[in-house]
């Protein structure tokens, strides 16, 4: 998984690093150097004519004269401000921006605007912003896929070891308790219904781990039988996961059931909830998976992995990832693969 997504997101890089910053409307040619420039200059040439032409100045200084003297000065300072201010302003821009940038909610750039030299760090900030995004997109595509694999190794080996170890003790359990006497078989089914506690859930960790239903069945069934594994361990979950759906690649299909399955995790153990719901529907020109429940909500908590994570996946695919409050309380995760953002 995530090969497509890291040759992609290297290219973007690429073009990103060879283009040229673009010059976007409300940029300005004259640059911040040359506008003060400018106008101090007018104000020196302003004083030279005063001085050099017929009005004078009493000793000692007539009051209409100081007004006079005063009054440029004031105007001369107020201009100096107000070009200071208007040049200065996309600068103050940028580090609102610069301060809310969050790579894991890509698209929020600063507004391309003032004097030239402003123009063009804000640009080039913009355009690094863009390579970032490019080169956290294929790391964590690269993160993700090992991830993956590292699943199913784990996966794998809990089935075919684990697993197979704990049967192994059921069947001979099984001929301890033929030949037990009256006074341990108690004890010897006990220690049969540990085992095989034990093994159901290792097969239910193995399923988590390597969503083999999704690989032989499809999403619709994976998400049906989601939803099942959490009800049957005490949180209650419906699911709306109609026919028909638009087809999806193997990597979009992958980042839409670990997201449901890291939301359904997060309302088990986290949302003080007992029902849940998990509906997939088709939207204009793709998906959007919503997980809901019933429980405390989200409130103003900072974002944990889980979250986080959810995004990361998010990333890879180009979709869309919103957590927020559900109507009636509780917490609402909508997943939008395709279609408009």
């Amino acid at each position: 998984m995530g090969a497509a997504t890291d040759i992609r997101a290297r290219r973007r890089a690429a073009r990103l690093v060879t283009e040229g910053p673009r010059e976007e409307a409300g940029t300005s040619h004259v640059s911040l150097f040359w506008r003060i420039f400018s106008l101090n200059a007018a104000g020196l040439v302003v004083a030279a004519a005063l001085l050099l032409g017929p009005v004078t100045v009493s000793t000692p200084i007539r009051r209409a004269e100081a007004f006079v003297v005063l009054a440029g000065l004031v105007l001369l300072l107020l201009a100096n401000a107000a070009v200071l201010r208007i040049g200065l302003a996309p600068l103050k821009r940028l580090g609102r921006a610069m301060a809310t940038a969050d790579l894991l909610r890509p698209g929020a750039r600063a507004d391309v605007a003032g004097p030239a030299e402003a123009a063009e760090l804000i640009t080039t900030y913009n355009t690094m912003l863009d390579r970032l995004e490019a080169e956290r997109a294929s790391g964590a595509a690269r993160a993700l896929s090992a991830q993956e694999r590292e699943r199913h190794r784990i996966a794998r080996e809990l089935h075919d070891e684990v697993g197979q170890t704990l049967t192994a003790v059921l069947l001979q359990l099984k001929r301890v308790a033929d030949r037990a006497p009256e006074e341990l078989r108690e004890e010897v089914a006990q220690a049969q219904e540990a085992t095989r506690a034990g093994l159901d859930e290792i097969r239910f960790i193995a399923r988590r781990l390597r969503p083999g239903v999704l690989e032989e069945l499809g999403l619709a069934s994976a998400l049906r039988s989601l939803a099942g594994e959490f009800s049957a361990h005490g949180l209650t979950v419906r699911h709306h996961v109609p026919g028909g759906l638009p087809p999806l690649t193997e990597e979009s299909e992958l980042v839409l059931y670990r997201v449901a399955q890291e939301g359904l995790t997060n309302t088990a153990r986290h949302a003080v909830a007992d029902h849940a719901e998990v509906r997939l529907e088709q939207v204009d020109g793709g998906v959007e998976l919503l997980v809901r429940d019933n429980g405390q909500g989200v409130g103003e908590a900072p974002e944990g992995s889980g979250i986080r994570g959810m995004r990361e996946r998010a990333l890879l695919i180009g979709a869309t990832l919103a957590v927020g409050p559900a109507p009636g309380g509780g917490t609402d995760v909508r997943l939008r693969v395709g279609g408009p953002r």
